[in-house]
């Protein structure tokens, strides 16, 4: 006859093995006959936790710290569980007990700072990181991790060099090439970013999340066109859509075409950011009455702007830890008529809940300007300025639907000052700026800008860049140039306040190219900073163009770059004129379509309608 410990032995070797089916049966066996078994309760919620059902885990893993509670592993086990359904404050008190009882253990204090950095406890996690690393310095993951939090930090070189370390140690760790390309791309070197994505992507081809952070990062790059990023995106679909077309079921929603639609939203940003100044506002202007509005929150933090939009909703679903296939059930039993995806190929999509088709109407939107490429997703949301009538409408990523007016509406949901006087009309010196993402910006456009300083004598440029080596880089561009440091301020990315009372030292906005800005274009005409942008024939190149046409400002988009250099030199040279639109900008934008979220509500209703009676139209005998 087994005994307990034998039994238990085996069921852990199961468990070591992979063999959880085996293991997960043993353990109830035990358990069965000795229902206070602490090792067999904990590890039984450890497979809970592995199969993705944390709060089994954590009734069961409490339940053996309740019988053993000197056990450092289930306390640990238990932060982890808690840290994946993003409860951090249990996390981290959790991870502190287990290194009270164990504090020599290099995962733990790693698990730790994971939590930390989760509640956006930086500092701390940087420390817990090298509280691991003092224990192991040959853990790899544990500089990855903390090459992850140098990167958030903004010490970009010490990021750098942790990823490089964590690659050195295990070469074949895809996470830290990735990590890597996106410190990079951070500090402009994009050729290098692509190299470090591509080489993820060997290692690890089965993981959709890199493959779409290389298709994402090519948008950035200068040389990329939209051929060369097709293939990409159809090299994505052929390893993770093809796959899941067997799971793709009819649907069985009510194809009555006037009825009540049901509207959802996926995205993991519904907090403050970039999208949101634009999201917001829409979510306010439904009309309930005609559209029950579903948003799928993959969310790692809440704040206010959360709860605005939580508001908003009908139904408010929290989607973070389910996978793909559980979003796309769930999304299929809410009866969705029309999902739309709002993460595109940025982090933490859900793209592959979109390729098994859940909803009859799928549409793309919102985090860039052009397609996704995935052939489950019908259309794409975008205007007449972003894609001018004559271009190919239709392909993977859905046919393009042109708004009136503007593919988005703004509102400037955050705190922002007064709009001050024209700087330069105390200073008598015009300042340039580009507060962007300093990862839009690359070595030819960083000429261009040096050349405008040229043309424009005693002119600065006041612009976002990271601290270290990458300065010495930029101020080194600008001095081939003849552009002395002292016209050059390079400023680190900063809190909210503190960044944007920086556009009151600014005259003239540089819109980056070829991927121009979107909100931080908004933001700058709405502090009285008109943008000057190229356009290119990219849809990434054109956002800053819809803008500006649609708060009547044509004559600030040019074609090349000496008509970009042309047009800001024009207006540097005519300061009453500035000053006097830096008064108007706002009531400008305030009388313009860009700001009438009703309006613009309106007209995406009725493309939403339209697009559900095509699909009433093609499947009224009930064939998909």
């Amino acid at each position: 006859m087994v005994t307990i410990p034998e039994a238990f032995a085996l069921a852990f070797q199961y468990h070591q093995t992979g063999r959880l089916a085996d293991a997960e049966a043993l353990y109830r066996q035990i358990l069965a006959e000795q229902p206070n078994h602490a090792d067999a309760l904990h590890h039984l919620g450890v497979i809970a936790h592995q199969a993705g059902h944390h709060d089994l885990a954590i009734a069961l893993i409490r339940d053996a710290i309740a019988l053993a509670p000197s056990n450092a592993a289930a306390h640990s086990n238990l932060g982890e569980a808690y840290r994946m359904i993003g409860r951090m404050e249990e996390a981290i008190a959790s991870f502190r007990r287990a290194l009270q009882l164990k504090p020599e253990t290099a995962e733990i204090h790693n698990n730790l700072a994971l939590a930390l950095a989760g509640r956006g406890q930086l500092d701390e996690a940087e420390v817990a990181y090298h509280g691991a690393l003092e224990i192991n310095p040959f853990y790899p993951d544990a500089w990855n991790n903390l090459g992850g939090t140098l990167t958030e930090q903004g010490k970009l070189d010490e990021a750098v060099s942790a990823f490089r370390r964590a690659i050195e140690l295990r070469p074949g760790l895809a996470e830290a090439h990735n990590n890597l390309g996106n410190a990079l791309k951070h500090q402009g070197l994009l050729d290098e970013a692509v190299t470090a994505c591509l080489r993820a992507v060997e290692l690890q081809p089965e993981h959709a999340g890199m493959h779409s952070n290389l298709v994402y990062m090519l948008h950035y790059h200068p040389a990329q066109d939209d051929s060369m990023i097709a293939q990409e995106q159809q090299r994505w679909n052929r390893q993770f859509s093809d796959p899941l077309k067997p799971f793709i079921r009819p649907h069985t929603n009510d194809r009555h075409p006037g009825r009540r639609l049901r509207v959802g939203y996926v995205s993991p940003l519904f907090w403050s950011n970039a999208i949101t100044f634009f999201l917001a506002p829409l979510l306010e202007a439904h009309d309930h009455r005609s559209y029950e509005i579903y948003c799928y929150a993959g969310i790692k933090r809440r704040d206010a702007i959360t709860e605005r939009m939580r508001k908003s909703a009908d139904v408010w679903r929290e989607v973070r830890t389910l996978s793909h296939a559980q979003l796309a059930e769930c999304v299929r039993d809410d009866g969705i008529d029309i999902l739309v995806d709002l993460s595109m190929h940025t982090a933490d999509n859900r793209l592959p809940a979109f390729a098994r088709q859940p909803a009859p109407v799928q549409v793309s939107w919102l985090a860039y300007p052009g397609s996704t490429g995935i052939e489950a997703i019908d259309y794409r949301l975008t205007d007449a300025h972003i894609d001018p009538a004559g271009q190919e409408e239709h392909g993977p990523g859905g046919q393009a639907v042109r708004l009136p007016d503007c593919w988005c509406c703004y509102e400037p949901i955050e705190a922002f000052p007064l709009v001050g006087p024209l700087p330069a009309a105390q200073k008598k010196i015009v300042t340039f700026g580009s507060l962007n993402q300093f990862w839009k910006t690359h070595e030819g456009l960083l000429h261009c800008w040096a050349r405008l300083l040229e043309a424009v004598p005693e002119s600065q440029l006041l612009m976002i860049c990271p601290e270290g080596q990458l300065r010495e880089r930029v101020h080194g561009l600008f001095a081939a140039h003849g552009v002395v440091r002292e016209r050059v301020e390079l400023v680190a990315p900063c809190p909210w306040p503190d960044y944007v009372r920086l556009f009151e030292r600014v005259d003239l906005a540089l819109d980056p190219f070829p991927c121009t800005g979107m909100t931080t274009t908004c933001h700058a005409l709405w502090m009285g900073v008109p943008v000057i942008t190229r356009a290119g024939r990219q849809a990434v190149s054109r956002a800053s163009l819809s803008l500006l046409h649609t708060i009547g400002l044509p004559e600030w988009v040019a074609q090349s770059e000496e008509d970009y250099i042309r047009i800001a030199a024009e207006w540097a040279a005519d300061l009453p004129r500035l000053a006097e639109l830096r008064g108007t900008l706002r009531s400008r934008m305030q009388a313009s379509p860009l700001m009438d979220a009703p309006r613009f509500a309106r007209n995406l209703e009725a493309a939403y309608r339209t697009m559900w009676q095509r699909w009433c139209a093609e499947n009224q005998f009930g064939h998909v």
